[in-house]
């Protein structure tokens, strides 16, 4: 059984996608507050239909509390830490029965902090360059600034990133996937990877 782990999850219907998600796959649902809606949101049970009362789900209080509840360390080589900073793609990983897929919230990702505790942990979905999807790549990048969202200035040079890759600073993404279809995509690689057991 795998585990899918949510880092300070903001939207409830994206929670409740990821809730049926689990129940179909046979995964366990996790979720790390602080979370940015009630588990009694209605919004979250109806995007998980009649599938949340069927959902093996457990809260923490903090990451700390995840990790020792669920005996990990911060390196923990069952943590996949998905994050758009990582070099490693998620295929590029190897996926065994109780891994723990780990997102962060759909607004600023997981913490850099943990991503900078464990780098060889940190993995990412194959994206698009703004400036290749976005056709108003501009419009989105001022308002990402306006928000203060954007990284700091660069050098025209490559640079390492809190992961420890080294990346070059013209290739930020604003844009990334719903988060649902991002545990979707990665839990169903690693269901692929060990023989969609069960199913």
């Amino acid at each position: 059984m795998f585990n899918i782990v949510l880092y300070a999850p903001e939207i409830p219907a994206n929670t409740g996608n990821i809730g049926r998600t689990c129940v179909v796959a046979g995964a366990r649902l996790h979720l790390v507050e602080p979370l940015g809606f009630s588990l009694d949101d209605k919004t979250a049970r109806r995007a998980g239909l009649g599938y949340w009362q069927n959902l093996d789900v457990t809260t923490y209080a903090s990451w700390e509390d995840f990790l020792a509840r669920n005996g990990l360390s911060p390196a923990d080589e069952r943590l996949h830490l998905l994050t758009k900073k990582a070099r490693r793609t998620y295929a590029q990983s190897t996926y065994r029965d109780g891994d723990y897929l780990v997102f962060g919230s759909e607004s600023s990702g997981i913490p850099e902090p943990l991503l900078a505790a464990a780098p060889e942990r940190c993995e990412h979905i194959p994206m698009l360059r703004d400036c290749d999807s976005l056709d108003n790549a501009e419009a989105w990048e001022a308002h990402e600034e306006s928000l203060g969202h954007t990284e700091d200035g660069h050098e025209a040079i490559l640079r390492q990133d809190i992961c420890g890759n080294f990346v070059n600073p013209d290739d930020y993404r604003i844009s990334a996937l719903n988060l649902s279809n991002s545990a979707a995509i990665v839990l169903y690689e690693a269901l692929r990877q060990t023989g969609f057991p069960g199913m």
